[in-house]
């Protein structure tokens, strides 16, 4: 934005003091700086992809300028991004040009930026979100760039995403006994885990299905240790598959506890299943 300064001048004469009235000037940015994020949400572990657009006003170039991201640092200044190496790249009126020199550590630093008279440049890189982001629902992610030159003024742009809501989901299969004979019990242990911030339920919710072989006779199916009600299922005993009906499965959304150190632990939903029959 553009800068205002003000002034005003003084007179002495035989101890006595006048004050002139205050003037008021503006120092125009030739240089807008604007910053965007490709992605619509962010994960951590997850990429971003950063675009920092440079549009240059005046009638002579913008050469040697410095751009500094703070990766995100939050109240402690610890960053919540982790820059990727080597992804730094940048156009000049949309032509390609070497890459310039970057410095990754608790801020990035990209040198050598040059935007030509009345034209634009554009620096993209991207970062990895780091344990220290919150994962938690309505979490946003901010960071910011500054830019530096000997002939501007620093100018910042900033681009805020949110924390990816949505399930995440695994299942584990185990089987007891290992080994068995003829006519005997076996029972299938399903644990259905959610490692997202949103539970996965409702009528859209997870289905789980499996097809026994060898087949099972006169089974018993229990969630979360309780019976499940045969309207939650359906079982073929001529071809072995089982299918839970829609809308009968939920699976908790993870819990999330900040560490003293400022990184983030999480725990996932569970839900399990067990189906017990005889081969």
């Amino acid at each position: 934005m553009p800068q205002q300064f003000t002034n005003r001048a003084q007179l002495s004469y035989n101890n006595t003091v006048v004050l002139s009235n205050t003037v008021t000037g503006e120092i125009a940015d030739v240089l807008s700086v604007t910053k965007t994020v490709l992605e619509s949400a962010y994960t951590v572990g997850g990429r971003l992809t950063y675009v920092v657009n440079l549009v240059n006003s005046d009638t002579v170039a913008l050469t040697d300028l410095t751009l500094v991201d703070d990766l995100g640092a939050g109240e402690g200044g610890t960053p919540l991004l982790n820059y990727s190496e080597g992804s730094v790249h940048y156009f000049v009126n949309g032509t390609a040009q070497p890459a310039p020199a970057a410095t990754g550590g608790s801020t990035l630093t990209i040198e050598g930026i040059s935007v030509p008279a009345g034209g634009n440049a554009a620096v993209i890189y991207e970062a990895v979100v780091n344990e220290y982001a919150s994962p938690e629902v309505g979490a946003t992610l901010t960071n910011t760039v500054v830019v530096n030159g000997d002939c501007t003024l620093p100018v910042t742009a900033t681009a805020t995403v949110a924390a990816n809501v949505g399930a995440e989901l695994s299942i584990c299969k185990s089987l007891s006994p290992l080994v068995v004979s003829g006519n005997d019990s076996l029972t299938y242990t399903f644990i259905l885990r959610n490692s997202g911030n949103e539970a996965a339920g409702g009528e859209n919710g997870p289905v789980l299905t499996d097809t026994f072989d060898p087949i099972l006779s006169g089974i018993a199916v229990t969630l979360n240790g309780a019976p499940m009600s045969a309207t939650g299922y359906t079982y073929d005993e001529a071809s072995g598959l089982f299918q839970t009906a829609p809308g009968a499965l939920t699976i908790p959304a993870a819990t999330f506890t900040q560490n003293e150190d400022g990184t983030w632990s999480s725990t996932p939903g569970e839900a399990t299943i067990t189906i017990t029959g005889t081969i």
